[in-house]
């Protein structure tokens, strides 16, 4: 079959390899769908901090936001799941430590990630082999747009979750990328006052085509009582911004990642009595995005530019943008093209 391939950094190009087989407990799904996301670039560029931990390593086959049909079942597998559309968790725990146990398999010590780490090959290819147990059903409403929507969907409704707001009450979103507006978009669902601020006004432009009007850069930005504040941006000194601007006594949360340290001052959370959450992975709002997104109170849609073919993945990896893409900030390849 064919897949996208990472032999180092910068160098990415559609293989021939063999197709997976469904181990015990496994199915084989014909991938549909798949989204790229800043951390498939990482791992294109050399960045990606797994490269120098020994987490991840080249040769790498990324995808890891997905959604297709179950084509095979290995043995143990229930066999109502083929010809199912289905998409998948990420992360992938051991299943026997106390964490997986717990229900925080999303931290296992011995997990892997699908299309990131320990050699778990990704959705970026015509076939994905995944964990039975991995598996969340998508009703028919819930087109290829939008399956493989469902795991940046749920990293964004976690994020939303953790930041303990009520209808009515007042939220700062740091950053205007996928993340960012996603975590709008169900901020928005659940009858939050959502308010956006982004690097420039150029930067601003696709909040405001998802209708919404109270979007601002950091001079514009108005001295209102944020209730909760989340960090869905790439600057080392947003959590900081966020200590500072938030309410006392509420919520700080960090979905973004920097590409150095980020600093935040400890006395603003101390003598404001501020919790600050850390949201990985997207395995317990999965279930909750896709509901979402079945019912309609939340159409991430129109955050996708482009859907191209995997020959054109290593182009979009580097940056370049497909001819005539819309103004997205997602891109999605389809593996059949």
């Amino acid at each position: 079959m064919r897949a996208l391939v990472l032999t180092g950094p910068g160098q990415a190009g559609v293989h021939e390899v063999e197709p997976p087989a469904a181990a015990p407990g496994e199915v084989i799904v014909d991938v549909e769908r798949v989204g790229v996301c800043g951390t498939d670039v990482e791992l294109f560029t050399g960045g990606m901090s797994y490269l120098r931990s020994g987490r991840s390593w080249y040769p790498l086959r990324p995808g890891h936001e997905w959604c297709g049909r179950v084509a095979a079942a290995g043995q143990g597998v229930d066999g109502d799941w083929l010809g199912r559309r289905v998409t998948g968790d990420t992360m992938l725990g051991c299943g026997r430590c106390e964490r997986c146990r717990g229900g925080r398999h999303h931290v296992c010590a011995d997990s892997a990630e699908i299309g990131i780490s320990r050699g778990r090959p990704g959705a970026l290819a015509e076939r994905l082999a995944v964990p039975v147990t991995a598996l969340h059903p998508l009703p028919d409403t819930v087109d290829p747009t939008l399956g493989a929507l469902v795991e940046p969907g749920g990293n964004a409704l976690r994020a939303v979750r953790a930041a303990e707001l009520g209808s009515g009450e007042r939220l700062l979103v740091l950053g205007t990328g996928t993340i960012g507006l996603l975590v709008a978009l169900f901020a928005r669902a659940e009858g939050v006052d959502v308010h956006l601020m982004g690097r420039d006004e150029e930067a601003l432009s696709p909040a405001r085509r998802l209708g919404f009007a109270n979007v601002w850069t950091r001079p514009s930005l108005p001295s209102l009582r944020w209730d909760a504040v989340i960090d869905a941006s790439n600057a080392a000194g947003s959590p900081g911004l966020a200590a500072r601007l938030v309410e006392p006594a509420r919520r700080v949360v960090c979905i973004g990642l920097a590409g150095a340290p980020s600093t935040i001052d400890t006395r603003e959370l101390v003598l404001k009595d501020v919790t600050a959450v850390g949201i990985l992975g997207g395995s317990a709002g999965l279930e909750g995005a896709i509901a979402a997104y079945a019912r309609g109170s939340v159409d991430a849609r129109p955050l996708v530019a482009a859907t191209v073919g995997l020959a054109e993945t290593a182009g979009v990896l580097a940056g370049h943008r497909p001819p005539g893409a819309g103004p997205g900030p997602k891109i999605h390849i389809d593996p059949r093209r």
